[in-house]
């Protein structure tokens, strides 16, 4: 009979919780076997159904497994109930039927009597531990057995909120347990206590707020007191904590602490909405702040009879309507009515209350600082040109006898002759003084450039034609300076292994001789510019031509040509040598790069920001460099300064094709496409802090255009304030 029952228990605790572990089965014991007969220590009035119970509490603690204990405990309730219910009594035999007694059943407190769940029970029992220790871990807790509770492997996502909403008739009542992770559905009367609660209603139905007050007071007078208790010492006794209180405000309104209230004043105060605004009221705290324009007051042409002299003309009227309502002084026309009941309505009104009322809140107000200055004393002050004198004024020669446009030009260094080159293929050689031609060498192509060795014991012009570059001597002045020229020509001797370079060096033949060439040095490729060095024995030319060998360096004493550069930078416009140090200027169409000859290195990148730079010069003290571009400006450098533009002069209206720097007075001078030369002032201080002065000072005109082009080439006199200029039309100009 003991295994009996013990099987009929665990049947029982099985069928109440399916999700329970199953307990092991039990041994048949000597002590369950004894414990089914009362013995001689038990309680005789105990019925069978305590003893039932009593029974099972004795089997559960007999089981072999301790982990099994916890769950025989719990599931006690039900297991118990069946036992009361089902068991025989001792020496029943089965099969037989046992009439039905009414029997009172023990019944345990326990929380899972009610229990009709077929899962797991999965109550969490971390107690208070914070849910935020278990963020990094796959389980929330633990539960009643101590396994893991572990997390959903799937968060739902909003998606599969929306389609559990669609689908789920329960979804509006299914919350998540934090402490499991699990979703949860509410029952009907939890859902009624969680309205009751929202609507601000007690938990409990039962409960009745409004039950009846129970009076515990009669209304009755009665003699006797509720309490005959003798009055305290202290309540017809002063206190001596209000003493020191009083005495404390006695002495503060002595000392003036405490200040009686005043009486206030009844009368109302008003204020001025339109008066002038006080920067220290309420306003003034705000600095930024601008005070609405008010509206100008009438005057008499508002007058409903104004003055004879404020009513308009006929032609007034006239030329009122005639104007555009912003050009009109007054928006409205004077009338003159008799009386000021035959004013009409004014028409725009509404219009006028519009805009103002558009004004006052959407017009931006903002005050600025505005500094008193007299626009005068922002313009620069810059002497007159009267006290900038000498430069030249006014045309005083012109050089006529090219048959196309002329365009080069070069000074002698003594500034006795002028040389110059025209389309027409030949150099024409010109006495300064006279204007006459005295000389003319066919050289048989296009002169580009023409340029007088600055040498004054040399008597050579370098004449660019095509891909060649000629060197005349034009026996012009002292004989002894020709004929030591000669001889300087005729000294060289040819090495015995001659080298390879980038020009070849040509003797001239009997005829040319005649006519003044000495030296013909060939490029295979197209000229445009040759430029002497101040000592006159270097000479560097330009090549049309893209690549590393555009700029070449020809030497005459010994006769040697090289390509200072290794690669190219752009297509190279003009070259010029620095007149004091071993520099070498070379302007590309972007920039201009001064070269150290000796290291051999790039020293300095200067930027115009022009489109095209056209022409190039530098000063004769050697810091400061002028630019002309084809987009008509004139860019002045300070090498000291900076690799930017210190000044950019906008006078000329087209393209620059010339600047030049006169070799002693402060003058520059600009030739541009609309046959105009600009004479500046251009004074450089020994002063490095003091900034150069730059004054326009005169504007030269007298060529006239041809095929758009104007003056190609102007140079300074070498001696005196004057300027040569070369024009399209054929002329060359000497203005003084």
């Amino acid at each position: 009979m003991a295994g009996t029952r013990g099987v009929g228990r665990e049947a029982a605790a099985a069928g109440s919780l399916p999700g329970k572990r199953p307990p092991e089965p039990e041994e048949p014991s000597l002590l369950g076997a004894a414990g089914l007969s009362p013995g001689p220590g038990s309680d005789p009035g105990l019925s069978d159904s305590e003893e039932s119970v009593f029974s099972g509490l004795e089997d559960s603690g007999s089981d072999g497994s301790e982990a099994d204990t916890a769950a025989e405990e719990e599931d006690g309730a039900s297991s118990d109930e069946q036992h009361s219910g089902t068991e025989k009594p001792p020496g029943q035999q089965a099969g037989t039927p046992l009439p039905r007694t009414e029997v009172a059943s023990v019944r345990l407190e326990d929380e899972y009597v009610e229990d009709s769940s077929d899962e797991e029970d999965i109550r969490n029992t971390v107690g208070n531990v914070p849910l935020e220790w278990y963020d990094d871990f796959p389980h929330v807790g633990y539960d009643l057995d101590g396994r893991r509770i572990y997390k959903p492997l799937r968060t739902p996502d909003e998606l599969d909120q929306f389609l559990d909403k669609m689908d789920n008739p329960d979804y509006w009542r299914t919350v998540r347990d934090r402490m499991t992770g699990h979703s949860v559905q509410l029952t009907d009367e939890q859902v009624a206590l969680v309205r009751r609660l929202q609507r601000g209603q007690f938990g409990d139905v039962s409960f009745n707020p409004y039950e009846p007050a129970v009076d515990f007071f009669s209304g009755d007078l009665m003699i006797h007191p509720v309490t005959n208790r003798p009055a305290d010492k202290r309540s017809f006794i002063p206190s001596l904590v209000e003493k020191e209180k009083v005495s404390r405000m006695v002495h503060a309104i002595k000392m003036g602490w405490i200040q009686p209230r005043r009486p206030r004043d009844s009368t109302p105060s008003f204020y001025d909405l339109w008066a002038q605004e006080d920067p220290d009221a309420v306003l003034g705290r705000h600095k930024m702040h601008v005070p609405a324009p008010k509206l100008a007051l009438p005057g008499h042409a508002e007058s409903y009879n104004p003055p004879p002299e404020y009513l308009p003309s006929e032609e007034e009227r006239m030329a009122w309507e005639q104007r555009e309502p912003e050009e009109r002084r007054l928006n409205f026309l004077p009338h003159r009515f008799p009386s000021l009941r035959a004013v009409p309505a004014y028409g725009r009104f509404i219009q006028e209350r519009f805009e103002r009322c558009l004004d006052l809140y959407l017009c931006p107000r903002q005050r600025k600082m505005r500094v008193n200055v007299d626009p005068e004393d922002l313009i620069p002050r810059l002497p007159r040109p009267r006290d900038l004198q000498p430069f030249p004024t006014c045309q005083a020669l012109v050089y006529r006898g090219h048959g196309d446009l002329v365009r080069c030009l070069s000074v002698s260094p003594g500034g006795q002759w002028l040389a110059s080159g025209s389309d027409d293929g030949s150099v024409r050689l010109w006495e300064v003084a006279s204007a006459r031609c005295v000389r003319t060498v066919p050289v048989g192509g296009v002169v580009k450039s023409v340029a007088w060795n600055p040498r004054p014991t040399v008597c050579l012009v370098a004449v660019a034609v095509e891909d060649a570059v000629l060197l005349l001597n034009p026996a012009l002045g002292d004989r002894l300076v020709v004929g030591s020229t000669d001889q300087l020509l005729s000294a060289f001797t040819p090495p015995a292994e001659p080298a390879a370079q980038p020009a070849h060096w040509l003797e001239a033949s009997e005829e040319e001789r005649r006519v003044g060439l000495r030296l013909r040095i060939c490029h295979g490729k197209p000229v445009t510019q040759a430029t002497w060095h101040g000592r006159g024995d270097y000479m560097a030319v330009v090549l049309a031509t893209p690549g590393r060998s555009q700029v070449l360096i020809h030497q005459l004493s010994r006769r040697r040509s090289q390509s200072p550069f290794r690669r190219g930078h752009g297509q190279v416009q003009r070259v010029a040598f620095h007149p004091v140090r071993p520099f070498l200027l070379v302007a590309s169409q972007r920039s201009v790069r001064l070269y150290h000859l000796l290291r051999q290195e790039l020293t300095k990148k200067l930027t115009p920001n022009c489109k095209w730079v056209s022409s190039l010069a530098v000063h004769p003290a050697g810091d400061n460099v002028i630019c002309g571009s084809y987009d008509s400006k004139l860019v002045w450098f300070d090498l000291d300064l900076s690799t930017r533009p210190y000044r950019v002069l906008r006078h000329h209206k087209k393209a620059l094709r010339a600047v030049a720097f006169h070799p002693r007075y402060p003058l520059f001078a600009s030739g541009s496409d609309d046959g105009s030369v600009i004479v500046c002032h251009g004074m450089v201080y020994n002063d490095l802090l003091q900034n150069p002065l730059l004054v326009p000072v005169k504007v030269l005109k007298g060529h006239s255009l041809t095929k758009d082009l104007g003056v190609l080439d102007v140079a300074f006199h070498p001696t005196q304030p004057w300027v040569f200029s070369a024009g399209a039309d054929g002329t060359l100009r000497l203005f003084t």
